[in-house]
């Protein structure tokens, strides 16, 4: 009687085994098999035992950013700073469910070390699990780790990749060729006329980055104030204003918004803070603005949202590399909160073809100035911002997330209507 040993499969055909359709693009591995069209455009290279390992333990997008990060999985046909159409190959890209005999094949190629997770790259934060350390999800102390994760990588890299603007928000473009600085400026100006400022008013910007808002109604004659969690944007912010000399209108402080004591404000803007905020703490963080804004006084909510309103964290990716603890949900639960608060919500709109438009111009700037932010982040760094910025322009094409801007409110003791019969400001 006789026994056959089973061969150990190729990289290739545990890939075959595991993909459910026509694989869209080429795939090569360090053993030397290969699979997919020769004729595709581009090609992943699973380079090493590490790569199989990375994908195997964390599968989706966390392994696979793992691999990519480290360069144990190299993407061949695309600029690391812009791999949009790889992502849209990857679209096409169906797994099987693993049964029995795949993760056999899988457990000879790996050996029970590779099973193990390998540890993943220094960009990736801690599990959510795991960030008790820093405090309750959206403490002051945990919001300020998130913030530091995020914003603090590196003023320098910041302005090569969003450029003069400094602007990290979606803008808002007159024209679909309009110039990425162009339409920062207008979005600018869409705030502050939406929000009826006029010379001597008040503004607070909530989490203002690096002070572009500020800025801008400062030059018009508003005086500004903005917060911001992360101290190097405070820091370049504070210094952009005093070399543009608005120091007497404008300021910025590094701090959290709920320490801000004074109240009044003609307007206040949140652009792109909301995300952070948490959906449970979204009555307080209202009823904050409420507290804070005179009445008569407008608030602009500027936010990412879903296209339905069910709140959901961010995927693993987004979570573990990009936005610690971000958590968003549908406009619709945006402007019921504002309601149920006090707020007359005056208008609101969807700007979600605006942002994948700001997310090609930074993926360009990217690219362009890449050199120059390897220099500065290092490679690894740079390539999960290629990856984070072609991924989050693909979901705002296909409607997996939008961006609303709502516009609301503080009546006065009359509840007499207090504004226009239309809309005062040009879209």
């Amino acid at each position: 009687m006789t026994s056959t040993t089973r061969e150990t499969p190729t990289i290739a055909e545990l890939v075959d085994a595991a993909v459910d359709r026509p694989l869209p693009l080429r795939i090569t591995a360090y053993d030397g098999s290969k699979t997919g069209p020769d004729s595709a455009p581009r090609a992943l290279h699973i380079a090493n035992h590490r790569a199989v390992s990375y994908i195997a333990t964390a599968p989706g997008d966390l392994g696979m950013a793992r691999a990519y990060t480290t360069g144990d999985l190299v993407v061949e046909g695309v600029h690391p700073g812009d791999p949009y159409d790889a992502l849209v190959d990857l679209e096409e890209l169906h797994f099987r469910r693993p049964d029995p005999k795949l993760v056999l094949d899988l457990a000879r190629v790996l050996g029970l070390r590779g099973l193990t997770p390998p540890p993943p790259p220094p960009q990736e934060a801690l599990p959510r699990w795991r960030r008790v350390t820093e405090g309750l999800r959206h403490s002051f102390k945990r919001d300020s780790e998130a913030i530091h994760h995020h914003y603090d990588v590196s003023n320098r890299f910041y302005e090569l990749v969003l450029g003069p603007s400094m602007a990290y928000t979606c803008a808002v473009f007159p024209q679909r060729d309009a110039h990425l600085d162009e339409a920062q400026e207008n979005k600018y100006r869409l705030v502050f006329d939406k929000l009826g400022l006029t010379a001597s008013d008040t503004l607070l910007d909530i989490g203002c980055g690096w002070g572009g808002m500020v800025r801008y109604a400062a030059r018009q004659g508003v005086r500004a104030t903005g917060v911001t969690l992360s101290q190097e944007q405070a820091e370049w912010a504070q210094a952009a204003i005093e070399r543009e000399g608005l120091s007497d209108l404008a300021s910025v402080r590094f701090d959290d918004y709920r320490n801000v004591t004074e109240t009044g404000f003609d307007a206040i803007s949140s652009i792109g803070i909301t995300e952070h905020i948490g959906v449970r703490n979204y009555p307080a963080y209202f009823q904050w603005m409420l507290d804070h804004v005179k009445e008569g006084g407008k608030v602009l909510n500027h936010c990412i949202t879903r296209p339905d309103n069910r709140p959901r964290s961010t995927g693993a990716f987004i979570d573990r590399y990009i936005f610690p603890d971000g958590e968003l949900t549908g406009s619709g639960r945006i402007i019921t909160t504002m309601q149920d608060t006090g707020f007359e919500v005056l208008h609101e709109e969807n700007l979600r073809e605006h942002y994948a438009l700001t997310l090609t111009g930074w993926n360009a700037n990217l690219v362009e100035n890449w050199d120059a932010c390897v220099a500065e982040v290092g490679e690894a760094t740079a390539k999960v911002w290629g990856l984070y910025l072609a991924g989050s322009r693909r979901g705002f094409e296909r409607n997996v997330v939008q961006l609303h801007q709502v516009l609301a409110l503080r009546l006065d003791e009359s509840r007499l209507p207090q504004v226009p019969l239309r809309p005062w400001w040009k879209s």
